[in-house]
């Protein structure tokens, strides 16, 4: 078990960016504090050799007692739903958690910090090819709450860089793979999918990458990132349609063909999100994700691959190991 003062934290650990984040560290030999929650499920975290401390990342205490001996940062942990009874509760844990993470980090002086943001913080081009980060979003132009959190928490992030936070920013696209415990949101549709419960889908698109791809890139943006820069770590762009057609492919069920309308939906997302508010059990359709599936999502990671040789391999290796993993975990039978 690690001790010293030649440590890296690891915010998030126990889910599913942060976990490969810390496996990726582990098979490096990297000496690992975990950090995790009093109630995050440990399921993660089985197999690696670490000091785990358990503290919340807006409780800026518990903080600067992680922060001991820290040489090195990455800050994965972010309350990521797409959904909550009270959407600022989003806002304000994203924003309070990344000030109290990255004040600690300022005051112990930890060497170099990689923030995990998301390409939630970027918009997209009017010419429909992919987006880069030359497209910041400000806060009012982002849809839904997880969104504006991001941005938020990113122009902090920004803002302490120039204070003199040696901090790197990488924003994952989409990860797809194993240990997606939750799941994700683009999890629930892989489990969906392969169990023959979506039968149709939306003209829309996303930007698939591996999630030990997007490890490897936080691991390149430690060595090779130039501080207060921002790196999209993605991989490649995907119709709804191509990837529901692949997962159908892999379990062997019958591909949806069903492209749906938008408008006649927004009525049903609103029935769902009235029944998640009794239930306070996240909706798999939301006025939000419609709104956002007007564009399709599609990223490049020209940046990350020039400056840090980042590289993803194929979506569909994410896709088949997702579909691994959930079945052996008892999500897909």
């Amino acid at each position: 078990m690690a001790s010293g003062g030649d440590l890296t934290l690891v915010t998030g650990a126990s889910g599913f960016v942060g976990s490969a984040v810390a496996r990726a560290l582990q098979a490096r030999g990297t000496p690992l504090r975990l950090l995790v929650r009093a109630s995050s499920p440990r399921k993660n975290l089985e197999g690696l050799d670490a000091e785990i401390v358990v503290g919340d990342m807006a409780d800026a205490q518990a903080m600067a007692a992680a922060m001991r001996g820290v040489r090195h940062l990455f800050h994965v942990a972010a309350d990521y739903r797409l959904w909550a009874r009270d959407p600022e509760e989003i806002v304000r844990n994203n924003l309070s958690g990344t000030h109290a993470v990255m004040g600690a980090a300022l005051s112990a002086g930890v060497e170099r910090v990689v923030y995990t943001s998301s390409v939630a913080t970027l918009g997209f081009k009017d010419d429909g090819t992919p987006s880069d980060e030359t497209l910041p979003l400000a806060p009012v132009e982002a849809i839904g709450a997880y969104k504006r959190s991001k941005v938020i928490a990113e122009r902090e992030v920004e803002r302490m860089a120039a204070d003199g936070l040696a901090v790197v920013i990488v924003s994952p696209s989409t990860p797809i793979g194993p240990r997606d415990v939750k799941p994700t949101p683009t999890g629930r549709i892989i489990v969906e999918a392969a169990e023959g419960r979506m039968p149709a889908f939306l003209d829309t698109g996303l930007n698939l990458v591996h999630v030990d791809d997007v490890a490897q890139g936080h691991l390149l943006a430690l060595d090779k990132g130039r501080q207060g820069e921002n790196y999209i770590l993605g991989g490649q762009d995907v119709s709804l349609g191509h990837m529901l057609a692949e997962i159908a492919a892999l379990v062997g069920r019958k591909p949806p063909t069903v492209s749906l309308p938008r408008a006649p939906l927004y009525p049903l997302a609103l029935a769902t999100e009235a029944l998640a508010y009794l239930t306070g059990k996240e909706p798999f359709l939301t006025r939000d994700a419609l709104k956002m599936s007007r564009h399709h999502m599609f990223f490049s990671s020209a940046k990350a691959e020039r400056e840090l040789g980042y590289s993803a391999r194929p979506y569909g290796q994410g896709l088949s190991d997702a579909l691994e993993w959930f079945r052996e975990a008892g999500y897909v039978h």
